[in-house]
């Protein structure tokens, strides 16, 4: 492999490496900011539900839906010589590699922003007081209470319901919708695709909303957590297609090498010329 195609990949590698490093770091080794309540708060009184759109399913619909979207949409650009390469690697492998290494870059960083907040802010999310079951003999009601040391509540769950600000599963399934939708913008551009590209995008916003509902009828999120992630994940996606991603380069049609080799000499028709004399003018009768 040619040794500068093995440094940039190695750079892209570790540039997605460094950029989750805030969320790695901060999910694994730190605890939220403990922020205190009032035991009236009727905010963070609601019961504890089961989720309607766990983590894990959200996950795997949206990763399920960039591979079948990304591997189908760069191998259809690759078959019509829309996209190419001048790299020594397979077409379709080149393609394929930025788009995934720009999507996973894009990620990383949307879900370190996302942890960012949540560890530094410690909203209680809407259902701590059922979670965190409090022991009311270490309480005293008639003033602000710190949390710490007084909930009886799994100590994961706990901590999970400290970290209400702002929505993980809203940034991260906006921002991988939005980025698919302006994947399709700018690849699927063929005539029958007038109605068909709409209609793709319509259905992964709405289930990007979607899940940001669940959470807030799940009592996971406040409206306004789950605002700021729909607004934060479609933000980074943005940014990332404009300015990281080559979607909406303008690239001419790869020829094949006997049309480029027809069009480098172009055929000039010989036309008969006047006779010159011996001193290079042309002889007048």
């Amino acid at each position: 492999m040619d040794p500068v195609l093995s440094g940039l990949t190695l750079v892209c590698v570790v540039c997605v490496w460094v950029s989750s490093l805030p969320f790695a770091i901060l999910t694994v080794r730190c605890k939220p900011y403990i922020r205190g309540f009032f035991c009236s708060d009727e905010s963070i009184s609601y019961p504890y539900v089961k989720e309607t759109i766990s983590m894990e399913l959200m996950a795997a619909v949206t990763i399920s839906s960039s591979i079948i979207i990304i591997t189908t949409g760069e191998a259809y650009m690759v078959c019509t010589k829309r996209i190419y390469s001048r790299s020594e690697c397979n077409n379709y492998v080149a393609a394929l590699y930025k788009v995934v290494g720009t999507f996973f870059l894009g990620s990383a960083i949307s879900q370190s922003l996302t942890d960012i907040a949540k560890y530094t802010v410690g909203r209680l999310r809407p259902n701590f007081l059922s979670v965190c079951n409090p022991n009311m003999t270490l309480l005293n009601c008639s003033a602000y209470q710190q949390a710490d040391g007084v909930c009886t509540g799994p100590t994961k769950s706990v901590t999970e319901a400290r970290l209400s600000f702002y929505s993980g599963h809203s940034s991260f399934g906006m921002y991988c919708m939005v980025f698919l939708s302006l994947y399709l913008q700018a690849r699927l551009q063929a005539k029958w695709a007038r109605l068909v590209r709409p209609t793709i995008q319509f259905f992964l916003i709405a289930f990007a909303l979607y899940v940001g509902y669940t959470r807030v009828s799940d009592y996971r999120h406040y409206w306004s957590d789950v605002l700021v992630g729909l607004f934060q994940g479609a933000i980074v996606a943005v940014l990332i297609v404009r300015y990281m991603s080559d979607f909406f380069k303008h690239r001419p049609l790869l020829l094949d090498e006997s049309e480029t080799e027809t069009e480098r000499k172009p055929n000039i028709p010989l036309t008969e010329t006047e006779p010159m004399n011996y001193y290079g003018s042309r002889s007048v009768p």
